[in-house]
């Protein structure tokens, strides 16, 4: 048997509730470090409560990939998963902001940080099924197209979360201003819209998707497996067998996490210090600042920035196809990496925040790359039985280098850079280039370049 070729809507709607994932994502990321601040976090502090993030991802999407895996009922094998984490994250995103109405009972630093927790685990129980999913339904030759199609609905629901606490306070009204421990009303309204368009998203996705059943995907492991490292006879395996596949990992696995820790490693860094770092270098506020009306405008604008490299990656996603075939996936990624790490250096010389767009084109088609290549390249070289839990494994390799930074960073900020968070900007920029030189370590198995 071979897998049908899909159509463009059919693999559309099969990704659409990325949509929903990201616009949530990008809630958390534009906004997270905001919002702790206001409920008192210092800005050095701030790594160590974003660890929370990759930890969840650690733990929870291994298991997630391996019980997907290995289940089959009447609602699918990865669809029960997404819908779930889908519904647990709206909480998370409602909750979140409005921490303080907790206050009696605890403290609405801890309560926001444990929302965050909630949100972060609930995106990896989503998130993961989603990229074994496009690796389940997509032949070799469309999985390029799959992943850029992902990649282009990410970036269409990060600009809606990243723009909308701004086009809420300066297209609607909606008040931004804040006092001493209190979330603007624009922000707390945002978090709510997020929750609704993340659980109407996933919907689209569970309705209108077919599945392939365990007995069609084993009739297509001779076909689509080149890799023999990850064969396995047995049909059912146990949790434990996670550390085993771990060990069993393809070559192609292990050349990329180079490149993925560095590219992650720089992402990080750019989603928890771009507001102190725009707000202290470009504004000209000072970093114990992080209550006052300039603040909050410096806290929208980042969102915009946000909005605009992903709105890039959304339109560089469709372009990646195109130049994959014509000079290679590796090369496409390196190139893109590059522009990335160029852009995130120049934020450190930009004249004013208009200017700052034109760092975040750069920034946007890496992002675009990082969302779609890494996967392109690594699906060919695993086995459809373990195409969930080597995903999910895979995310070790996006949740440490996070992990990394979240212990350091902070530290760096306050003791390397002085409390200049625009520094650790410059150091993301740099990751990005080293990322960018190991791509080309990187065998790809069925690149046709």
């Amino acid at each position: 048997m071979e897998k049908r070729r899909l159509s463009f809507m059919e693999i559309w709607n099969m990704s659409f509730g990325f949509l929903g994932i990201q616009m949530g994502f990008a809630l958390q990321n534009a906004n997270a470090s905001r919002i702790l601040q206001i409920f008192g976090a210092d800005v050095h502090h701030l790594s160590w409560f974003w660890i929370i993030a990759p930890l969840m991802g650690l733990i929870v999407q291994p298991v997630i990939g391996h019980y997907s895996d290995n289940t089959w009922g009447r609602f699918g094998r990865r669809k029960p998963y997404f819908l779930v984490g889908a519904i647990l994250a709206s909480i998370g995103l409602v909750l979140m902001p409005q921490a303080d109405i907790f206050i009696a009972f605890l403290p609405a630093l801890w309560v926001g940080a444990g929302m965050l927790m909630i949100m972060d685990a609930s995106f990896n129980i989503a998130m993961e099924p989603f990229r074994a999913l496009v690796g389940d339904n997509l032949r070799t030759d469309q999985r390029t197209l799959g992943f850029s199609v992902q990649t282009a609905l990410i970036g269409f629901g990060a600009v809606i979360g990243s723009w909308l606490p701004y086009a809420l306070a300066n297209w609607f009204g909606v008040s931004n201003e804040t006092s001493q421990g209190v979330v603007p009303t624009n922000l707390i309204l945002s978090f709510i819209i997020g929750a609704i368009i993340l659980v109407i998203s996933i919907l689209v996705t569970v309705l209108t998707t077919k599945e392939y059943s365990p007995e069609e995907l084993a009739s297509f492991e001779d076909q689509s497996n080149e890799n023999d490292e990850v064969q396995q006879t047995e049909e059912q395996s146990s949790l434990l067998d996670i550390f085993e596949d771990f060990k069993k990992m393809p070559v192609t696995m292990r050349q990329l996490s180079w490149v993925q820790f560095f590219s992650w490693f720089g992402l990080f860094g750019l989603w928890v210090f771009a507001t102190p770092a725009i707000a202290q270098h470009v504004y000209g506020l000072p970093h114990t600042d992080s209550s006052s009306a300039d603040y909050q405008n410096a806290g929208d604008w980042v969102g915009i920035l946000f909005g605009v490299y992903n709105l890039i990656s959304a339109f560089y996603a469709f372009a990646l196809p195109y130049i994959a075939k014509k000079v290679g996936r590796k090369k496409t990624h390196s190139i893109s990496l590059i522009i990335g790490g160029l852009g995130m250096l120049s934020i450190y010389i930009m004249p004013d925040k208009n200017w700052l767009i034109l760092s975040m084109v750069g920034v946007g088609m890496a992002w675009a790359s990082i969302l779609a290549m890494p996967y392109a390249i690594l699906a060919g070289s695993i086995s459809p039985k373990k195409m969930g839990v080597y995903m999910g494994i895979f995310n070790f390799f996006i949740v440490i280098p996070q992990i990394v930074n979240a212990l350091i960073g902070g530290p760096l900020v306050k003791y390397a850079y002085s409390n200049h968070a625009i520094f650790a900007l410059v150091m993301s920029g740099v990751s990005f280039l080293i990322a960018a030189s190991l791509v080309f370590k990187v065998k790809d198995v069925d690149d046709v370049v």
